[in-house]
């Protein structure tokens, strides 16, 4: 993949990028820093925390809510940052909205389909009311964040929660999948890459699917927006959930994506200040998306954290980082299938996956394999990576998990391969 773009990372260019990484400069446990866990969360470069101390050293207010000269700068900032964050993911100013995190996110649209469900929002609202025998699908793939909002749902509406299940190597079975989403079917709600395997999955396909019964589509880019160019529009996706963290921003910024003319029909999910025309002391009238879903003080200097992230991004080009990171997983995955005694979990070499490799090794427990691999410096990710029902379509409990990211370079696998390759002898197992 690297190999066919014009200008493909490659270590050297990935060797000047970690200098704008401080972090990565770290030693742990006496080894340099081998840090595997991007899936879990990002590493920021000096700009993002730069950007915010600069905000709150220069033009700390609060928004959309003062005359004075600090109060207009804030807001200025605040809305250019929802721009920039738009047009990254191909969407419209009015159809961003800021969230603590994605979790919020989908709850959000969650919480208010369930008040449109009891009635609240009036006629324009009716679209996403609930109810028996009303469907709810999701997938077999699916972070527990987008598992059990639709589980609560479900219970609140008297609605029925089905699923498309993978198959033993954890790929979505799209062949059972025009028969799960039926003409029942209201919202097919599914992950775009999976957060475990790092599978990509075939948004085209399954919107097509849930466009013929006039359902609507929920995806979860946590692990897409960060690592592959993604324009919501060509995907075609009714709503996008998407978490600041994971993608060079700050933690406590996320973002939801919905089409501005579901947003401006839906029920707010909090009520508050700055959210309303209107207020008597016996009803309330709200303002369009995407204010009336943020309600109360807002995440100002992580928005534009948020912000300068994605300018470095696009700085650095995401095809660029795709193809990058496609290779250094590719290399990830050969080197972990060639180590006796290792399983890799997931779909084989030529599925369309991120830099992602999930394994388990034989007699081993995950936890054992995660502090022994970080007293070499690797840091990885163990345990059920909040996606239970995955692991057991997938016989295990839980596994460990290599995730990479831009500022990953070929020695970080090398160092990952070489940890990984001696954790049978240093546990006296299969001797």
């Amino acid at each position: 993949m690297q190999d066919t773009l014009p200008n493909p990372l490659n270590d050297v260019e990935v060797a000047r990028l970690r200098a704008d990484f401080p972090i990565l400069g770290r030693s742990i446990n006496g080894a340099p820093l081998t840090y595997l866990d991007s899936g879990a969360t990002s590493q920021k470069p000096s700009c993002v925390y730069e950007a915010e101390q600069h905000f709150y050293e220069n033009f700390n207010a609060a928004v959309h809510r003062g005359a004075h000269s600090l109060a207009v700068e804030a807001t200025d900032i605040f809305e250019q940052a929802r721009t920039t964050v738009a047009e990254f993911i191909g969407a419209k100013d009015n159809e961003v909205v800021w969230t603590s995190n994605a979790t919020e996110a989908l709850n959000l649209v969650t919480y208010s389909f369930g008040n449109a469900s009891a009635g609240l929002g009036g006629d324009a609202a009716k679209r996403f009311a609930l109810g028996v025998g009303d469907e709810i699908v999701v997938t077999e793939l699916e972070h527990h964040a987008n598992l059990i909002p639709w589980q609560q749902l479900a219970q609140r509406t008297g609605a029925t929660l089905k699923y498309i299940p993978v198959d033993e190597s954890g790929a979505l079975r799209m062949d059972l999948a025009g028969d799960i989403i039926t003409p029942a079917t209201r919202i097919l709600a599914f992950t775009h890459v999976s957060n475990v395997l790092g599978t990509v999955n075939d948004v085209a396909a399954l919107v097509a699917l849930a466009r013929n019964v006039g359902a609507l589509t929920v995806l979860d880019g946590c692990q897409s927006v960060p690592h592959l160019p993604v324009d919501v529009k060509s995907l075609d996706v009714d709503f996008m959930a998407f978490s600041g963290h994971k993608m060079l921003g700050p933690t406590g910024i996320g973002g939801l994506y919905g089409r501005a003319e579901l947003l401006d029909a839906m029920p707010p999910f909090l009520t508050g200040g700055s959210m309303i025309t209107s207020v008597s002391m016996e009803s309330a009238q709200f303002l369009p998306s995407p204010m009336r879903f943020e309600a109360g003080t807002q995440r100002i200097s992580q928005v534009h954290g948020l912000a300068t992230a994605v300018s470095y991004l696009r700085e650095v080009g995401m095809e660029r980082i795709a193809g990058w990171e496609e290779y250094l997983g590719e290399r990830m995955l050969t080197g972990l299938s060639s180590i006796d005694g290792v399983r890799v979990l997931g779909p084989g070499l030529g599925a369309a996956r991120i830099g992602t490799a999930p394994f388990i090794i034989e007699g081993v427990h995950p936890h054992d394999v995660g502090q022994f691999l970080d007293s070499r410096g690797v840091a990885v990710r163990v345990g059920h990576h909040c996606a239970q029902p995955l692991h057991r379509a997938l016989g295990v409990v839980s596994s460990t998990r290599a995730s990479t990211y831009l500022y990953n370079t070929t020695s970080d696998i090398d160092a990952l391969l070489n940890a990984v390759a001696d954790v049978r002898g240093y546990f006296g197992v299969g001797k």
